[in-house]
């Protein structure tokens, strides 16, 4: 049996497009090619995102299709996609500008002719003089590119202005050429030069503003960017340092890090000691020390110290690249109520252009003395002012404004249907291990480690052995010890600490592993035990009795507790210390679910632990609903069951365990320090540890679907109230006529609205 063609997802720049109705063409011309599996194309990024079976399409004929439908694709190489895209924005900016320019330098002169000598001889001469480079130099793109739709037999926005403009600019050159035809017929011959040059200029105006606003609702993916330098310091074999260009860096080379530099590429600390600023990646403030063996990321700060270095990951595989290119996916996707838009926007066009020739036909027919040039003006005016720009542009922008917040506040976004559903969380549902915990256990309290020998004695003990618990106790004990976190609902009281730091110059000349119980130590002819509560029982220990209060108290909180005995001889052996291990809860926690249940959702934890353990942490974090001893499947039939309840449900997890359970909810989150498959499974990823960060994703959704539907009925509403006026409905009751020109500026400030509507985001607060 043959293997399935393999699925590729690729991001590609598309030229030509300027409305709603172009992204329509494009989406059908590539929905249409053999061998596409899906696509969406993006207005606000100009790109398309095309799934396709790479066995069964190439990307010249993706190009070929898309070529084929009037517009145009552009095939990155080397990997260049963002520096293409950059250089085709800038290029286009930059052209719009001199466009703009040049056609403000004519169209002022030509409106003041117009309107102050519109009745001297040589006032249409002048007028057509100055508009004509104005309609058919700069405005020539809309020409050109209605003529490619026509081609193809579609319209779009540029159909519009070129029709409305072109009407305008061809009977003002006529009755220019020709006044007698109307002077002969009693009328005055009129011309509507300004108009035309001046809804050229407006819409050019308008192109201009929407580009560069466009620009700026990307801005998170070029500050992501940014983070990383453009060189490194390489080491060579003879132990030299040289500068290279960081695509140069390779696997395993090793890179010298200077204080202050931001660390290029994925890696481990091999020699040095610094504290690392990682807030740009993790979203937490206070720097991290980096050791020898300690990971490093690219995009973070290196502080004061001087850090050797292996890279790991390079290029496209660092998280830094990961993470803009999730953000790149996520800004080109499509929100479930933007297909219902592109619909709308695909027949706009020939609609607009029916009422336009009606409303012409009805003033012909019913407008009296002037009723061909009422007519001719009507039409015009219909067509200006109902361009769809503002339409096509309500959706994206805001979705591109909100993936940015969200990349700015340790959100990662992988699709905007899941920003959009993301503001109906009624259900939410959080691992324990990883998600409300640290995931690692950690000494949270301590009794009778203030002695130096007991400490010392301890800490050459456990960092011999393997147990996972052991890692927690020499961590605690180690000369830099990491600062103690500690959970809601844990001891209040201090940790007992040596005051004099302990050492590991104790020799340890025996040692015993006691599988299941502990282990038993030799240090200076003094033997050692280390473990659990039936370990001192079996060797004949006892436990005094503010060792078993002590005790009672851990055991009501699920801490796991390490026993440290001395055996000096048979008859003298006493307890020397004991240890609470557990699990940390992270110190966002509780806070963060207050926040959910505040919010009126729902909040469930499941974990695979015991019931003991389950509720000692569900209690500190005030979870009412608490399953544990479940098993992955588990975890995914409750998704489904709270679903089928009529929960709009969220998964929140870290492991491969919790991966069947993202793919079942409606919303999926992982943390970002958890496992590749969770988040690759989640459509959402919590950069940050804190959780608090689940409600200020809840809070994103909702702004960024208010701003979404705040965009939509300004781009509604103004079509609708705009084209009846621009039709002369007003007239019959007032005598309003809707002049061209301020049509134009209209529609010019419809699409500039709406994209700085989008970008009200940027400076709002996420505050959960």
């Amino acid at each position: 049996m043959s293997a399935e063609p393999a699925l590729l997802k690729r991001s590609y720049p598309v030229t030509g497009m300027t409305c709603a109705s172009c992204v329509a063409h494009v989406e059908k011309a590539i929905r249409a090619t053999e061998g596409v599996d899906d696509v969406a194309v993006n207005l606000a990024t100009n790109t398309a995102q095309v799934t396709f079976h790479g066995q069964d399409l190439t990307e010249a004929q993706l190009k070929a299709a898309v070529q084929a439908s009037g517009y145009d694709l552009l095939i990155p190489e080397d990997g260049k996609t963002t520096e293409d895209v950059e250089a085709l924005q800038a290029d286009r900016l930059k052209a719009l500008k001199q466009k703009l320019f040049a056609s403000i330098v004519l169209s002022v002169p030509l409106v003041i002719v117009g309107m102050v000598y519109m009745h001297a001889s040589w006032s249409p001469w002048v007028q057509w003089i100055l508009a004509t480079p104005v309609v058919l130099v700069f405005g020539r793109q809309f020409f050109l590119n209605a003529w490619k739709q026509a081609k193809h037999r579609s319209a779009n926005m540029d159909t519009l202005v070129a029709l409305s403009t072109g009407v305008a600019y061809v009977f003002s050159v006529f009755n220019t050429a020709y006044p007698a035809f109307w002077t002969a017929r009693g009328l005055e011959p009129h011309v509507y030069f300004e108009a035309a040059a001046v809804v050229i200029t407006f819409i050019l105006l308008g192109k201009f503003l929407e580009e560069r606003a466009k620009a700026g609702t990307s801005s998170a993916i070029k500050k992501l960017m940014g983070l990383r330098p453009n060189t490194v310091l390489r080491e060579t074999k003879n132990g030299q340092t040289e500068q290279v260009a960081i695509d140069q860096v390779n696997v395993d080379d090793i890179l010298v890090v200077r204080p202050g530099e931001s660390i290029a590429v994925d890696g481990v600390v091999i020699d040095g000691e610094s504290y690392v600023d990682e807030s740009m990646i993790s979203g937490e403030p206070i720097p991290v020390l980096k050791t020898k063996g300690e990971g490093l990321l690219a995009g973070t700060i290196n502080q004061k110290g001087s850090l050797r270095m292996t890279a790991q990951k390079v290029g496209a595989a660092t998280l830094l690249a990961q993470i803009v290119r999730t953000v790149q996916e996520a800004q080109g996707s499509k929100a479930p109520v933007q297909q219902l838009v592109d619909k709308v926007a695909a027949i706009f066009v020939p609609i607009v252009i029916g009422i336009a020739v009606l409303s012409a036909i009805v003033w012909w027919t019913f407008g009296g003395e002037h009723a061909f040039t009422q007519g001719l003006l009507a039409l015009v005016t219909v067509l200006v002012i109902a361009c769809p720009c503002a339409l096509g542009l309500a959706t994206p922008t805001a979705i591109m404004a909100g993936m940015g917040k969200g990349a700015e506040n340790g959100i990662l976004i992988k699709d905007a249907e899941s920003l959009e559903r993301a503001r109906n969380i009624t259900a939410i549902v959080l691992d324990k291990t990883g998600t409300i915990t640290e995931g690692k256990p950690d000494v949270i309290e301590a009794m009778g480690l203030d002695e130096h020998e007991v400490a010392s004695a301890l800490l050459a003990i456990e960092s011999r052995s393997t147990h996972p618990l052991a890692e927690a106790v020499v961590r605690f004990l180690s000369p830099h010890p990491q600062p103690l976190s500690r959970g809601e609902g844990s001891s209040s009281r201090a940790v007992d600490r040596a005051t004099d730091q302990p050492t590991t110059n104790y020799q340890v000349s025996a040692f015993h592993d006691l599988t299941g119980k502990g282990v038993k130590a030799t240090i200076n002819g003094t033997t050692w035990f280390v473990g659990s509560r039936r370990l001192l029982e079996e060797n004949g220990i006892s436990i005094d009795a503010s060792y078993r209060e002590k005790e009672k108290a851990w055991q009501e909180a699920a801490y796991t507790v390490i026993w440290f005995a001395e055996a000096r001889t048979e008859r003298n052996r006493s307890v020397r210390a004991a240890i609470a291990i557990a699990d940390t809860i992270k110190p966002s926690a509780a806070e963060a679910i207050a926040r959910l249940q505040k919010a009126g959702i729902q909040v469930y934890m499941q974990t695979g632990d015991t019931r003991r353990t389950a509720e000692a942490v569900a209690k500190a974090v005030g979870i009412d609903h608490v399953r544990s001893e479940v098993l992955p499947k588990d975890k995914a039939a409750f998704v489904t069951g709270l679903q089928q309840q009529g929960h709009v449900v969220a998964m929140v997890g870290d492991g491969i365990n919790d991966s069947e359970a993202l793919a079942k909810a409606d919303v999926s989150i992982a943390m970002g320090k958890g496992s590749d498959i969770a988040m690759d499974v989640a459509r959402m990823t919590l950069i940050s540890t804190d959780l608090n960060t689940i409600p200020r994703a809840i809070t994103l959704s909702r702004k960024t679907v208010r701003l979404i539907r705040q965009n939509l009925f300004w781009a509604f509403i103004y079509n609708i109230i705009g084209i009846p006026i621009a039709a002369g409905l007003l007239y019959p009751f007032n005598g309003f006529l809707l002049n061209p020109m301020i049509a134009g500026a209209a529609m010019a400030f419809s699409s500039v609205s709406v994209v700085s509507n989008s970008l009200r985001l940027k400076w709002v607060r996420l505050e959960g």
